[in-house]
Parts: C-alpha cells; sequence; structure tokens
C-alpha cells in the first residue's frame, strides 16, 4: 500500500485475512504487537477508500477497531485506530475523528505508547483545527509530527505534513504550507511512500493558484491527476478531476471541465454522502446546468 499500487495491496490483504488463523499462527509476538489480522484490516480500509469505495472503506475500519476492543488488546486498537482516524480525516467526519483521536490517545497515555500518542496529538490538533482553534491545532499538529518522527518512524509523514500544511494554508500562512508540502514530496522521493502523493501535488496546486499562479496550478493537478491514474487511485482522481474542472471553468472552458470530470464521477457507486462526492455532484449540475 505504502508504494501505491492499491489494487495489489487490496488483493494482497484479503487474501491475507482470509488465509489468517489466530490459533496456527498464534506467536509469542501476538501477545505485544499488534495482531497482523486486525491490523490488516485497518490497511485494507485505507485501501478502499484510495480505490474510490469509501461506504466499504468506513465499514472495515469501523470493523477492525471494534474487533481489537472485543478482543482487549491494547496494541491492535491503538494499531486500528491511527489507521481508521486518517480515513476519518480524509471523508471529513469531524466528530468521528474528535471521538477516534481521544481514544487514541487515552489508550496511548494508557500503555504509554509513545509512537501511537504521538500521531493522536497530532490528530487531536487537527480536530481542534476544524472547530477553528487553529493557534493550538498548528501547535499540537507540530508536536505530534515531530515525536513521531523521534520514533524513527518515517511511514505517514507526508500525510501528517500534508495535514499540517492545510491547516497553515486556512489559517493564511500560505509560505509555511508550501515549505510543508515541499518537505512532504521530498519525503515520498527518497521513502517511496507514494499513497498521498497525487493529494501532496494537489494540495499544492491549490496553494500556487491563490498566489495567482493558475499555469503552475494546472500542471500540478495534471500531475495528480496523472499519479492517481496510475494507481487505480478513483478517490485521488476524483479530487484532482474537481480541481482541474473548477480552474478549467473558470477560465472559461466549460465544456472541457464537464467532458473531464463526469466521467470519473460517474465511476462510483458507492459514498454519495460523503463530502467530496456531494461537491462533485454540484459541479456537474453547474456545468449542466449552464
Amino acid at each position: 500500500m505504502l508504494a501505491g499500487k492499491f489494487a495489489l495491496s487490496r488483493s494482497h490483504l484479503e487474501e491475507a485475512l482470509e488465509l489468517y488463523d489466530p490459533i496456527s499462527h498464534r506467536s509469542p509476538v501476538g501477545q505485544f504487537a499488534s495482531r497482523p489480522d486486525v491490523i490488516s484490516q485497518g490497511y485494507l480500509a485505507m485501501v478502499l477508500f484510495c480505490l474510490g469505495f469509501p461506504d466499504q472503506a468506513l465499514a472495515q475500519g469501523d470493523a477492525a477497531v471494534a474487533r481489537a476492543k472485543r478482543l482487549d488488546h491494547s496494541p491492535s486498537l491503538a494499531g486500528t485506530l491511527s489507521l481508521g482516524t486518517p480515513l476519518l480525516v480524509l471523508i471529513g467526519d469531524s466528530a468521528g475523528l474528535r471521538e477516534w483521536a481521544d481514544q487514541m490517545a487515552s489508550v496511548s497515555a494508557e500503555q504509554r505508547f509513545s509512537f501511537w500518542r504521538a500521531l493522536a496529538t497530532a490528530y487531536s490538533g487537527l480536530a481542534k483545527v476544524d472547530k477553528g482553534d487553529f493557534v493550538e491545532g498548528i501547535s499540537l499538529l507540530c508536536d505530534g509530527a515531530a515525536a513521531f518522527r523521534a520514533t524513527g518512524a518515517e511511514t505517514m509523514i507526508p500525510f501528517l505534513f500534508g495535514l499540517l500544511a492545510t491547516a497553515l494554508a486556512t489559517s493564511g500562512q500560505i509560505e509555511k504550507a508550501l515549505v510543508q508540502l515541499d518537505d512532504a514530496v521530498r519525503i515520498v522521493n527518497r521513502t517511496g511512500e507514494r499513497w498521498f502523493a497525487a493529494e501532496l501535488y494537489r494540495y499544492k496546486g491549490q496553494l500556487l493558484l491563490r498566489q495567482g499562479d493558475s499555469e503552475a496550478a494546472e500542471e500540478l493537478y495534471c500531475k495528480a491527476l496523472s499519479i492517481a491514474r496510475e494507481q487505480d487511485a478513483k478517490m485521488w482522481e476524483l479530487r484532482a478531476a474537481m480541481s482541474l474542472a473548477r480552474l478549467s471553468r473558470d477560465q472559461g472552458r466549460r465544456a472541457e471541465a464537464r467532458d473531464l470530470l463526469a466521467p470519473v464521477y460517474g465511476w462510483f457507486t458507492e459514498g454519495f454522502d460523503t463530502p467530496v462526492l456531494k461537491d462533485a455532484k454540484v459541479l456537474l449540475d453547474e456545468f449542466r446546468g449552464g
């Protein structure tokens, strides 16, 4: 999944879940580390979201967390919450984000899980940003990302930097946001963790557009679209197509914008209550009405 080959990741994860036997595959490691079957279900949720199945993704994420709670296994609970919370961020479930961030912080503090506690700090910061508290929220995001890196972790750092960039930009700190995005892209290029790469380029395009550079924005949107298509990541493809469509509309190319967005939106079979798909429908209706 980290390399961004989502369809292949889905196949491997589903096969692993089918083959896993909690009795024959039990080992002493499982008493202290996260259970592979539970964590795999959490990863499957993220993969399904990127592939364009948000309803299935939420169902798998909820099931993974519920299973960890039934097992009363703290490492698995912290791990599934750490995977499920970003999913709620991406879907736009503010209430769920706050609830799961609080749960992750609680279990991590209780069990002294510095790795997951750092992520919980970052997500708690994001929850505050979502409520309009930019000063404390950005501070917590920075502290959480720094603490997470201090554990030696590199996975998820581009995602955290993307969240921080979004928070900074929303608070009007465009230049600082661009620095964060450039740092995130450098990490992607160095580590190969490409699952969030399309969004990083799209975010940067949005910021450059705010600065008046529509040519650079269009180039970055096209790069995001290309990455998403290469990965068969329909959710990222939809977001990139929406950004490009809005830019084309604003430049008077409404037919081009409609022709770009309509087939991507038309591919989806679920998730129509999620904010991104609602926004896509509004945009398409605008084109059709024009």
